[in-house]
């Protein structure tokens, strides 16, 4: 599958947990596509932010259960992606610059 950056990375995902992993470990949390591997969200990364990758981890997150009166529906299964980037580098994009 051929996909462009935009298209691997969808948003940045800024939790608590994430926070802690950014400051703790260097790891950035991502949603990504569904179909993009590891080797194409850390090219994409080093991309797009003009960063050093050097390991990317993915889950698959699954949909919760959902219901609205009598109607029950699920959420649609999505990606994240940890990335680990070089120290001493950092993405403008957590930092709130």
């Amino acid at each position: 599958m051929n996909l462009s950056s935009q298209d691997v990375v969808k948003r940045p995902l800024i939790t608590e947990k994430a926070e802690r992993n950014r400051e703790a470990a260097h790891q950035f949390a991502f949603e990504v596509h569904r179909e993009a591997t590891k080797v194409q969200v850390a090219q994409a990364v080093e991309k797009l932010f003009n960063v050093h990758v050097l390991a990317v981890r993915t889950a698959i997150i699954r949909g919760k259960n959902k219901r609205v009166g009598r109607h029950v529906g699920q959420r649609p299964n999505w990606k994240k992606a940890f990335v680990t980037i070089k120290e001493g580098e950092t993405i403008a994009l957590f930092e709130g610059q």
